[in-house]
Order: C-alpha cells, then structure tokens, then sequence
C-alpha cells in the first residue's frame, strides 16, 4: 500500500495530466511521488506547545535538569526549611522521574547574646521522594562556663557538639490525587548525638541527672504540612505547620530526658520579589527537665524573622533576627544569625 502522502501525489499528478498521456506518463508520476519522502506531522517547541507564562512552570517537570530556586533553606539541624522549622517541600531535588538530586551545604552562624552556634549541614534528596542530611551543631557555652566555675563546679570547656542524622519522607505530592487543594505532607525522623553533655554531666556530680537528664542521644520525629498559594498580591506565599516528638532539652545540646512531649511549629514565607523572601517561624518549646537556679531555667517558646537575598538558583544567603527565650542560664531574646546555602 502507498503512503497516504504517496498516494495523494499520485492522484494529483493523473489529474493534472492530460487526458491523452500513455503509460510512460503515470510511470513517471508514480516514480516521482514516490521518491519523496513522507510528510512529517510538525513539531511543536515547548513555547509552542504551552502558554508563555507557563512554560517555566512545565520546563521544571518536563526537563529533569532544570533547576529551580533554592528553596528551602537548610535548618539549622540540617533538614529542609526556615532557620529553626521544617517546610515539607525537600531540597534540591532535580525535578520528577529523576533518581538523584544535587547536594547541597551550608553554614550558619548564630549569636545568642552571650552563647553562639555554628551549624554545618549538608543534604541529598534521592528520587524527590527521601531527603537525607547531616548537621553538625557546635553550640559555645558562653557565661555557662564562667557561672559554674564561680560555684565551685570544674571547668566543663567552652562548647559541646550535637550531630544530626536526619531523613525525611515526602509522603504526599501538593495537589495529589488530581486535587488541588491537597497540600504537601512530609514525615521526618531525626537521630541526635550529643558527644559532650554525658562527660559535663560526670564533672558535676550528676548535677543534670538530678533534674531530668538520662541520655547523651535521642530521636525526633516530625510531621509537616506546607501549601503554596501562587498569587497573594500577585506573589507566591507558603504556609506551613507541624508537629514534633521530642524528648530533647533545648535541641539537644543540653541531652536528653525519658520523657516525651509533643509540639507545635510552623512558619509563614512570602516572595515579594524573584530575589527576595522573608519569613516568620515558630517553634513551641517544652521543658524536659527541672532548672536549677542561675544555671538552668526553663524553656521558652522561640520566634524568628528570615530575610533571604535569592542569589541565584543555586545560591542563598539569608539573615535574621529571633527571640529564644533562656538558654541554660542566660536570654537570647535579641539573637542573630547568617546563612549562605549553595545547591550544586
């Protein structure tokens, strides 16, 4: 059978030709339609194909190597989200149908009054479904240190280290099942390791076993639910909320109790620019242990304000301001801190 192209061809050039052409006439139409290859059915670009203010939008799933903003920040435990709350969307994870994103590390300073914290982290998510990431927290114990000493107390050093283990599990896809409104829902569970606060314990005499403390290590497990709404005044706001069980005391950087308590933490962020985002987080707080007066107070609530200048889609340096309540034996109700994020 000829290709319909052939064949129209064909039908063309004997009703073109006159009606007293021989043989040798249609033998030459037919070796002429037929040496020309079919027609093609025409290719439509990406711009062609979907409307211009969606093409960037298509060009993320459609192209796995595309990348995206960097969003979100790493915490400063290690996993994705603000500084100190989890947003259920996972980091740098290279598009759809792709088995393996890009890495991604940071560095984060925080100054809180007279007590600081440096946080190296770094993250990989696998087949944008499981984000794994690693936090180093060396947290400086300030005043602590000084205030123990004048009560008698041997010299604990200046600084414990907390290592996080983190994995994170997208359970649900914002908008799945073919329903918008569905939002994006992550579960977590975090491994903590405290390689000092046992030792300090030692040195004081079991001073923080006296008031709740039983472990140098704990877990945390989390559940965090995050909602993109693209066009609050034209720009795109996120919101997200969750819980957490926990049996740390102040992170963890002051070890672990028996006991386990469940919080509320959530965050507000907002683009009003391409290079531009700010945010406010909270994070509820328990007290594990008891206190013991001019060394240990009680926990309290914490709130902090993000700004973050969007370098790049690759780059992120961000700075803010929080409120922490006490910290050991000391406020850091005015505390600061930086961030500069790199996704490869």
């Amino acid at each position: 059978m000829l290709p319909k192209s052939a064949f129209a061809l064909l039908t063309a050039a004997m009703l073109a030709a006159p009606a007293f052409a021989g043989d040798s006439l249609v033998d030459d139409a037919v070796k002429q339609a037929l040496a020309k290859p079919a027609l093609e059915a025409p290719t439509l670009t990406l711009d062609q194909a979907v409307p211009a203010a969606k093409v960037d939008e298509f060009r993320w799933f459609a192209d796995p190597a595309a990348k995206g903003l960097p969003l979100p920040f790493h915490t400063i435990e290690g996993y994705g989200g603000g500084a100190i709350t989890p947003i259920a969307y996972l980091v740098n994870g290279g598009g759809k149908n792709t088995a393996f994103g890009y890495p991604s590390v940071a560095f984060s300073y925080v100054n809180a009054g007279s007590k600081d914290l440096e946080a190296f982290t770094i993250s990989e998510t696998l087949f944008n479904r499981v984000e794994l990431s690693y936090g180093a927290d060396r947290f400086g114990l300030g005043g602590l240190r000084g205030a123990l000493l004048k009560k008698g107390a041997p010299d604990i050093g200046s600084e414990v280290w907390l290592h996080n283990f983190n994995a994170r599990l997208a359970l649900i896809d914002e908008g799945g099942f073919g329903q918008a409104w569905i939002p994006a829902v992550t579960i977590g569970a975090h491994y903590k390791y405290n390689s000092d606060i046992a030792r300090i314990n030692t040195q004081l005499g079991n001073a923080l076993g006296s008031i709740g403390y039983r472990h140098n290590s704990g877990e945390d497990f989390t559940l965090t639910v995050s909602k993109t709404f693209p066009k609050v005044f034209d720009r795109p706001l996120i919101l997200s909320a969750g819980l957490r069980e926990s049996q740390a005391a102040d992170l963890g950087i002051l070890g672990f109790s028996n006991q386990w308590n469940t919080t509320f933490e959530g965050n507000i962020v907002y683009v009003p620019a391409d290079w531009l985002l700010v945010a406010y987080e909270f994070r509820q707080k328990n007290n594990p242990y008891n206190t013991i007066p001019g060394l240990i107070g009680d926990e309290t609530n914490w709130h902090a304000i993000d700004v973050s200048w969007l370098i790049s889609k690759h780059a992120t340096l961000v700075a803010g301001v929080g409120a922490f309540g006490t910290l050991a034996n000391s406020e850091a109700n005015s505390a600061f801190w930086l961030q500069l994020k790199y996704e490869f």
